[in-house]
This record gives C-alpha cells, structure tokens and sequence, in this order.
C-alpha cells in the first residue's frame, strides 16, 4: 500500500472511474423502518440498526465508490454505542478496500491537537503500547486558529501516511460572512487559507503532484472554487454540496484540472435516502434502499464524469 493518502485516493478514483465520496451521515429518523423496527429505540438498538444500515450501503456501492466519509457528529450524539458504530463502519469500509475520511472537523492548539490527531490519523500511546484508535485515512479540521493548530496534524500526516482536507472555503450559505472577508492585501480570508493549505502540504506531495495536505472547497460557490483551484494548483478540493444541497455538475467541473482529476465530490443526503426520491422511489421499495443508493450513486457518477 502506498504511503502518501492522497496517491491511495486518487488511484481509487482511477481504479473506480469515480471521482466521489458517499457520505454517512446517520440521522435516525433518516434510516428505513425495516432496519429499526429490528432493534431497540436505546442507544445500543440504534448503534447496532446504523451499523447494519451502513454495511448493506458499502456492500452495495464498494465496487463503484472509491471512499466513505463518516460524519462524526451523527455517531457521537449517541454516546458511545455510536463510535463504536462509526469504528465499525470504518474497519467495514476498509475491508472493502474503500478510503476513509472522518468527517470531524476538529481545530485547537498545543497538545489538545495533538490529541485529536492521535485519534484519528496517528497513534495513542499507553506506557509501552502504541494503538491506532480509527484507522482512517483522511480527516477534516478547521484551521481558523492558525498553523499551530494544524501542525500537530500535518506531522502524523508525514508520520504515519494519512491526509487532511482543510476547511478553506464551505458550502453552507452563511460561509462568505468571515471567509470572504477582504484582507487589507486585497485577497480575502479564503485565498490566504487556500496559500497556506498549499504551504503546509509541500513536503506531502505525490506522484501525481497533489498534496496530502488537501481543502473543503463547496460546490455551491462555483466562481471560488475555480479561483481557488487557481491559486492551489497542488491541493486536492473535497467538494461538497453536490445534490441536496444545490450544486451542479458543470459548477463542480471548475475544481478539476485538464486530466480528470482534483477532486472528489460529495453526496450525502442524495445517497443515503436515494430510496424516498422522487427519481427511484416507484422503482424500489423501503426494503430495497441499499439497491436504489446504489442507482443514485451510478447516475451521479455519470452526471459527474460525462461534465469532466
């Protein structure tokens, strides 16, 4: 296995012809009554209902979609019967030779970044033992409060192979409030962010002359995604935004570059549910999901190649 995780991925992609990412994003309410009418309505019951809900996604989509990308809020707000879910989710993935961003977003100083780093990319250690907690291979955090908070991050990137996609410019409509801010040079807060995401992953770079040190650049601001895609010619864009929340296929084509690749798109919602949609609901059933997420997530791959 290669140890550059931007290399992994973008290999994954080639391998797939899939330049997406299928987000799990567990909202209780959201999964199909034939899978929780299974289980309990305790913290456990809806662990083990999410944990089986996700396998039949990856099972129905491993083949076809290069990496999954957990949204850590929705299994933390279970406890801890729902990390266990999100530990489950991810070794599942893995198995199936799938890529693995943990979608947390964490940013802090000193040793709590540090922390948060040895959870996720690099290895907790106790007395003699070092364990890796989530083996994953990529994931996101805020760099708001500067490069010390990022540092300890980038340095289990060097260590132990993993990557990072850095918050640089998000998809949510409040987004330009502090990021499009003008700095008194004329750029504005996420042109500086995106330089610094360039900066930080020089010594990341792989074959394919991208970084390991990546950015969240969203779909639903298609004139900063290119500007930005100019000014980082090496940062790899996690675009999310895609679907449910608006973003077109032609918007999403002006993070890319000439060869097809420079991103991986993201769709949460649209996958997940595929099965309440408009576009798929008469054709499957409730018990059927897995088959209609698995429908959704080929049209959005064609959608998404035939605009490349």
């Amino acid at each position: 296995m290669k140890d550059n995780a931007i290399d992994r991925l973008i290999e994954k992609i080639k391998e797939t012809k899939n330049p997406t990412v299928m987000g799990l994003d567990p909202r209780y309410e959201m999964l199909p009554n034939c899978v929780t009418e299974k289980y309990p309505k305790t913290l456990e019951g809806v662990s083990q209902a999410i944990i089986e809900y996700n396998k039949a996604l990856i099972d129905a989509t491993y083949d076809i979609i290069p990496a999954i990308k957990p949204q850590v809020a929705f299994y933390e707000m279970f406890g801890i019967p729902g990390m266990k879910a999100l530990e489950e989710t991810c070794s599942y993935a893995k198995e199936k030779g799938m890529i693995i961003i943990a979608d947390a977003k964490r940013g802090d100083i000193g040793s709590t970044a540090a922390g948060y780093s040895n959870a996720y990319l690099g290895k907790t250690k106790i007395g003699d033992i070092e364990k890796s907690i989530f083996d994953i291979d990529f994931l996101t955090v805020n760099p708001y409060m500067g490069t010390d908070c990022v540092k300890p991050f980038v340095e289990d990137c060097k260590k132990y192979g993993k990557g990072l996609f850095v918050l640089v410019k998000t998809s949510n409509p409040s987004s330009g409030e502090l990021q499009d801010l003008k700095l008194e040079s004329g750029e504005e807060v996420y042109t500086r962010v995106a330089n610094l995401v360039e900066k930080w992953g020089e010594d990341l770079r792989g074959e394919y002359g991208y970084s390991s040190i990546a950015a969240v650049v969203g779909a639903t601001y298609p004139e900063q995604l290119k500007s930005i895609r100019e000014t980082a010619p090496h940062t790899y864009f996690l675009i999310p935004g895609y679907g449910a929340q608006g973003g077109k296929a032609e918007d999403i084509a002006l993070g890319f570059d000439k060869e097809g690749l420079g991103g991986i798109v993201n769709a949460s919602r649209s996958l997940m549910c595929a099965y309440k949609s408009d576009k798929w609901k008469e054709q499957f059933d409730e018990k059927d999901y897995a088959k209609a997420t698995r429908a959704e997530a080929i049209r959005m791959r064609d959608e998404i190649t035939s605009a490349l």
